[in-house]
């Protein structure tokens, strides 16, 4: 490690939907955070740890800002707070074709201190650059403290700037975690959320508003592993639902889950899902510590 090595906390923020944990995994390299092109995907703040011979940047990826309704809403907007108090540099995700108001409303909302770099994403899905330019020249007048690039997440564009832009401002200090980690979460938690990302896939409407994932078991042998894990929604009816006609979902669901799970993590693996109604768990604060939100 060399005297000039740097470290530190770059947290990302944003409205939801505005392609935050694409990012993250566009970063990384890795698909460590789940996607979905429904709103609200992300619950929990995820470190995506990047290292290399001379920086080590913790990225943080935080669920979108939105005004509460439920407890789950309100921990996971404090989750956001306390990713606003400790970060060294913010990069604020926002939508290119989304007008600069709901960017204002964001950015009163976070009060950030830290130098921030912004990042207009879907860029994409605009084709005239001239479109794009003059864009982008409304957001440095209206920030002009910030580094605001336009990138796609989704398709790479701009994202190999981002990480010079965010070592100007990273302090000198040694690596915060070993350079073997790519998270500080366990493995499984990573499980629970892709099996959560098969409901987002599968369901519409409120069904995957409504539902969580507790991994009760996770056993590795040597061929295969054996994971067990509950589903939880509000509602009978929803329970309904995942499980299908004939129990046509629920296998669907599982078989999804599976292969997203074998390929997460290089090995075979033997899941079991179970459905169990919870009522009102988004607001009773035991169900909420059970299922990881703190």
């Amino acid at each position: 490690m060399t005297e000039h090595y740097k470290s530190g906390f770059v947290n990302i923020f944003g409205a939801p939907n505005a392609g935050k944990s694409t990012l993250l995994n566009a970063l990384l390299g890795e698909n460590l955070v789940i996607t979905s092109h429904k709103v609200q995907t992300t619950r929990h703040r995820i470190l995506g740890i990047l290292t290399e011979p001379e920086y080590q940047i913790i990225f943080s990826d935080t669920p979108g800002i939105i005004d509460p309704q439920y407890n789950l809403h309100k921990k996971m907007m404090q989750q956001v707070k306390n990713a606003v108090e400790d970060a060294d540099v913010a990069i604020l995700v926002h939508d290119i074709t989304l007008p600069v108001e709901e960017l204002e409303t964001i950015v009163n909302k976070l009060e950030l201190k830290v130098p921030c770099i912004l990042l207009l994403n879907k860029a994409d899905l605009i084709k005239d650059k001239n479109s794009i330019q003059k864009i982008k020249e409304t957001y440095k007048e209206k920030f002009k403290n910030w580094q605001v690039i336009e990138v796609s997440a989704k398709s790479k564009k701009n994202i190999d700037k981002i990480i010079p832009l965010v070592l100007v401002h990273l302090p000198l200090s040694p690596p915060y975690y070993p350079d073997e980690g790519i998270s500080d979460r366990p493995v499984k938690f990573f499980v629970g959320e892709l099996i959560r990302q098969q409901v987002f896939e599968l369901f519409h409407e409120e069904i995957p508003y409504h539902a969580a994932v507790l991994v009760q078991s996770f056993e590795e042998k040597t061929t295969l592993d054996v994971i067990k894990a509950d589903i939880i929604v509000s509602r009978e009816t929803q329970k309904i639902i995942i499980i299908g006609k004939n129990g046509s979902m629920i296998k669907q669901l599982g078989i999804n889950a599976r292969k997203a799970i074998e390929e997460f993590l290089q090995k075979k693996v033997h899941l079991e899902l179970f459905v169990k109604v919870r009522p009102k768990w988004r607001d009773n604060e035991n169900y909420l510590k059970e299922y990881g939100y703190h």
